[in-house]
């Protein structure tokens, strides 16, 4: 997420929700349930839709929420020399996965490669539906229980869980929470674990914007124009990559005061030394871009690098840390030279953990 560190908005933030009023109904979902949806729903794979052959995609009808009628979509690509060994990959917010080059690094070492679309991103956005909108993390449970459904269907027996940003978070928050014993590492790409906000803000107006979310649960926040982060990425601007901006917009869309308690509350479970089992791969850059301050082509510039260490050594009992120089926020989009060093060291590390195969 990228959200202005800044007075102003911050007061926007509190006047914005004290003033609007709309009805909310909550629903919520337990992985069960959705693990059983997937398991009895016919299997329709198809070519992806964004990535083509080799990829192969299909949909996953889950229940239907506040909103109606959800879904999520599966993404795979397999390796000619896995066995049994397959890495699931969790997008952050305002995208959705199309890094073919990470995925066929993982199909390259031996890794069957699969990414969840989550709900209302990307793949899985339907006709007349909010993208983006959430009002409790654990919704996304169920997209990552049937996409391990699937893996286990396919005969893979050990599962790196692996999340970008709020995917990261979100990753981190599953396995906090009795997750699948097939899941035998979590690898984290720059977590979104803390927001990036003033202490005022985050001791202060984050707190009343919860507050006020049960009751006011689709009051709209601006996250501003910025444009920092896309034009780091996009070949169109100044990056080097290409992908759908109508799945991944260039400026982060509003969020509402209903997503803004969904991560405060994700994020307060994870920073409380939650004792997450298996062995956890903390990744980020080394440094933070600040407008102004700094090159944003090899910078993080979304969220704090310093809060992304500092609460990521707390999630489990062994967690390694790989300080990336020079890596962008999500850091397989990184310069050439960055990723070489990044895979290099992302591959020796989960080759130490001798997963089954």
């Amino acid at each position: 997420m990228s959200m202005k560190n800044s007075r102003k908005y911050g007061l926007r933030l509190l006047a914005t929700a004290a003033v609007a009023a709309v009805i909310a109904v909550t629903v919520m979902f337990t992985g069960e349930k959705a693990a059983a949806t997937s398991a009895q729903s016919p299997v329709m794979w198809q070519t992806d839709v964004a990535l083509g052959a080799p990829y192969q995609m299909r949909y996953v009808n889950q229940p239907d929420d506040y909103s109606g009628a959800v879904r999520s979509t599966i993404v795979r690509l397999t390796s000619d020399c896995a066995h049994g060994v397959g890495v699931l990959y969790v997008h952050g917010y305002n995208d959705y996965f199309f890094q073919d080059e990470m995925a066929r690094q993982f199909t390259e070492h031996c890794y069957d490669f699969y990414a969840v679309d989550l709900r209302k991103y990307g793949r899985s956005i339907m006709p007349g539906q909010r993208k983006f909108e959430a009002r409790d993390l654990r919704e996304y449970f169920a997209d990552i229980d049937s996409a391990v459904v699937q893996m286990q269907h396919d005969g893979i027996n050990s599962i790196v869980l692996m999340g970008h940003s709020t995917g990261g978070l979100i990753s981190a928050y599953y396995m906090a929470s009795q997750p699948p014993q097939c899941i035998k590492a979590l690898v984290l790409n720059s977590p979104f674990l803390d927001w990036n906000q003033s202490k005022f803000q985050e001791k202060f107006l984050i707190p009343v914007v919860d507050t006020f979310a049960s009751l006011l649960p689709k009051v709209n926040i601006s996250q501003g124009d910025d444009d920092t982060y896309a034009r780091s990425l996009l070949k169109s601007m100044e990056g080097e990559w290409e992908y759908n901006t109508d799945w991944k917009l260039v400026h982060s869309p509003d969020v509402q005061t209903s997503w803004i308690k969904a991560i405060d509350y994700a994020q307060a479970v994870v920073q409380d030394f939650p004792g997450i089992k298996v062995p956890i791969l903390l990744m980020h850059s080394d440094s933070t871009y600040r407008p102004g301050q700094g090159d944003p082509s090899r910078a993080d510039a979304v969220l704090d690098v310093d809060d992304i260490s500092h609460y990521g050594r707390r999630l489990g009992i062994d967690v390694d840390e790989f300080t990336v120089k020079g890596g962008l926020h999500d850091l397989m989009l990184s310069a050439p030279g960055v990723r070489t060093a990044l895979y290099d060291s992302l591959f020796d590390w989960l080759s130490k953990l001798r997963l089954s195969r």
